[in-house]
């Protein structure tokens, strides 16, 4: 059976696995579904919309699938959201629920989401994120694989942020961020995110290569349309190919500007 604390309301319908913990003055509702291992801090409310995945820990006073801040969203709307495995939610993180119906906000596996983060309705999380505190992530934010993001940072509805990129914090971002890179101020990028590819385990060669696609879209004068075009004239790795596919499909959003500021390019010994 759950371990539940005395003061907390937990709905008979909701769905707990037999190992979960719920903490003093926790709200759950009724249809939501909480796996293994799973502990639920104090003070934190679980709408019946949720449905999450094994070890899983939610810290105080968080709340996750409350409605959107969506002023046509309807109240009867059913939307859920998604959680998979081993994300730590840590104090007063707002999670909201999709604002149309049968849609959900996702959070895939082993994120990180420290104090006060908020993710509006329909962000996909995809997985190993790490997200400082305070950071507010618009509707419809898309964040790939292992990227972080700095504290206090803000990001408008419908952008993406590539992955292994880097957000430097207090920065406010309204345009998409390519894969790989290190991004900050207002829609500023300034080079390769050296230190988390070299984290990741990608080789000197992969590393290398990126900067010359990262020369060839930002640094020889072609505009994207140009650019795009001539790297499809030459091989590239997996990593590299990645990098101009997600720059061809943010045509709509249009991707993040170079600096003008200092050295964009970190030596490889640094």
């Amino acid at each position: 059976m759950p371990t539940i604390h005395p003061s907390a309301i937990v709905d008979p319908k909701a769905e707990l696995a037999n190992d979960v913990e719920v903490g003093p003055s926790v709200i759950i509702e009724a249809g939501a579904q909480i796996g293994a291992r799973s502990r639920i801090l104090a003070n934190a409310v679980i709408k019946g919309c949720v449905r999450m995945g094994a070890d899983n820990e939610v810290g105080y006073g968080a709340v996750i699938g409350a409605a959107p801040q969506d002023l046509s969203f309807k109240k009867e709307t059913k939307s859920y959201v998604s959680l998979g495995e081993g994300n730590t939610i840590r104090e007063y993180v707002t999670i909201h629920r999709g604002a149309v119906a049968e849609s959900q906000t996702i959070v895939g596996d082993h994120n990180y989401l420290m104090v006060g983060v908020h993710l509006g309705h329909n962000v996909h999380l995809h997985n190993k994120i790490v997200i400082t505190n305070n950071c507010l992530l618009a509707g419809y934010v898309e964040v790939q694989d292992r990227v972080v993001l700095g504290g206090g940072s803000v990001f408008h509805q419908f952008i993406k942020v590539g992955t292994l990129a880097m957000v430097r914090g207090g920065s406010r971002i309204s345009k998409n961020i390519p894969p790989y890179l290190m991004a900050y101020e207002s829609n500023l990028v300034s080079g390769l995110n050296v230190v988390g590819l070299r984290r990741a385990g990608m080789s000197i060669e992969s590393r290398m290569e990126l900067k010359r696609a990262f020369r060839l879209i930002y640094r020889t004068g072609l505009n994207v349309t140009e650019a795009l075009r001539a790297a499809r004239q030459d091989r590239w790795s997996g990593e590299v190919l990645a990098f101009f596919d997600f720059i061809e499909q943010s045509s709509k959003r249009g991707i993040c500007k170079v600096t003008t500021k200092g050295n964009v390019f970190l030596k490889e010994e640094e």
